[in-house]
């Protein structure tokens, strides 16, 4: 929800308190780039969705494991798994996940609010998952950073909470030179490059965030995802996609739409096919055709 007098772009910023390390076990542009962040919140708190329903009404990020293979949602009421039946269990503690990156089998990075009762600080800073999102360890910035754009990539991690920060082991930081505030943020797998959606446009930066240029074949995007070093899935304000072949180089719009669109993901799978998942407010959707189509998410 956004504030008067503040760009839609513009993540929420909690008022941090001070907070230590813990080690957590769970329980088992509509308008022109349109707000991802949330606040802390009255909604129900479901351990399983309905087959087919969404978990929850703000999702902040999706993936699928590569180890697993399991399609993972980053909601405001925590980190949830699809089952057979296209329904939705909840693994870990309940997080607002307002940040969530997967860098690997099994491994994925968060930042975010914990709920009450749950013994994190408040902002959870920078933490890491090492066994699919069943626990979590705080590893630095807790009761400081509440990253609403975060990403990973086999060189570290990223971040932007009112500035962009990186980090090659969790722990030491670095400052990053993008002026502009980012709806989003994507690094290519190999850490080569890393994008940011922003009202200027998207930027790309070439060296971990030390200095950043415009695209200027791109158009204008709210959300990208890297499926490899090469191939980038972007989403337009207005739900449409593109893709490029090319590291964001060039872009060609695809026919499929995506309309209000919270999250995107993209991958290979074994046989070398693209899959795109889209996270729109009442539903998953998946592509394998290159965005031409989209249809439920089943498996």
């Amino acid at each position: 929800m956004t504030q008067p007098g503040r760009s839609p772009l513009s993540p929420e910023r909690s008022q941090p308190r001070r907070g230590s390390a813990y080690r957590v076990v769970g329980a088992g542009m509509v308008a022109m780039l349109a707000l991802a962040g949330c606040g802390q919140g009255s909604e129900a708190k479901p351990v399983t969705s309905a087959p087919g329903a969404l978990p929850s009404t703000h999702v902040h990020g999706i993936s699928r494991d590569p180890g697993s293979g399991k399609v993972n949602l980053a909601t405001h009421t925590g980190l949830f798994v699809m089952q057979p039946d296209a329904s939705w269990q909840r693994v870990g503690p309940e997080v607002d996940l307002m940040g969530f990156a997967v860098s690997g089998p099994g491994t994925f990075y968060a930042s975010g609010h914990p709920a009450v009762g749950v013994d994190m600080p408040q902002p959870v800073g920078l933490i890491k998952s090492t066994d699919a999102g069943a626990t979590w360890t705080v590893l630095s910035r807790g009761g400081e950073s509440d990253f609403h754009a975060l990403t990973a990539s086999s060189k570290g991690v990223m971040g932007f909470d009112t500035v962009l920060r990186a980090t090659p082991d969790g722990k030491t930081w670095s400052q990053g030179g993008l002026a502009a505030q980012p709806r989003s943020l994507a690094a290519a797998p190999d850490g080569s490059q890393v994008l940011a959606t922003t009202e200027q446009g998207l930027l790309s930066s070439p060296d971990g965030g030390a200095t950043w240029a415009k695209v200027p074949q791109a158009p204008l995007l709210l959300l990208t995802a890297w499926a490899d070093s090469k191939t980038v899935v972007g989403v337009t304000p207005e739900g449409g996609l593109a893709l490029s072949t090319d590291a964001a180089r060039t872009w060609v719009p695809a026919p499929g739409k995506a309309p209000k669109a919270t999250a995107v993901s993209a991958s290979r799978d074994k046989a070398g096919l693209l899959e795109i998942l889209v996270v729109t407010d009442t539903s998953v959707l998946q592509s394998r055709d290159n965005g031409a189509t989209f249809t439920d998410l089943k498996s």
